[in-house]
């Protein structure tokens, strides 16, 4: 598969730079085709800011896709780990040295 590529890791930034390019390009299509001056402004503008909530939002999810992959990748140990099934503390033990009655 030669077409195809691994995310890289400035994905956000390939996003944000065709959503910058359509910001741009939109509004001068409209233009050609006939559509007033304010008309074209407006549509620009809200590109614009879709387009930054967009990059906020990629920039969010990078950053906690990477805190994930660095979670998963430490090694695990605390208090809350078990050595196995049968490992536990405390509670009654029945057998061993107890006298039967």
């Amino acid at each position: 598969m030669s077409g195809h590529r691994p995310p890289s890791e400035d994905s956000a930034t390939d996003v944000v730079r065709w959503a910058v390019f359509s910001c741009v390009l939109v509004p001068v299509v409209l233009l050609w085709y006939g559509s007033s001056l304010a008309g074209a402004a407006g549509t620009a503008l809200g590109l614009a800011a879709v387009t930054a909530v967009c990059r906020v939002l990629l920039r969010q999810s990078e950053r906690g896709a990477a805190r994930l992959l660095a979670e998963e990748s430490a090694p695990h140990r605390g208090r809350h780990h078990r050595a196995g099934t049968g490992a536990r503390r405390g509670g009654r033990h029945t057998g061993g040295n107890s006298p039967v009655a």
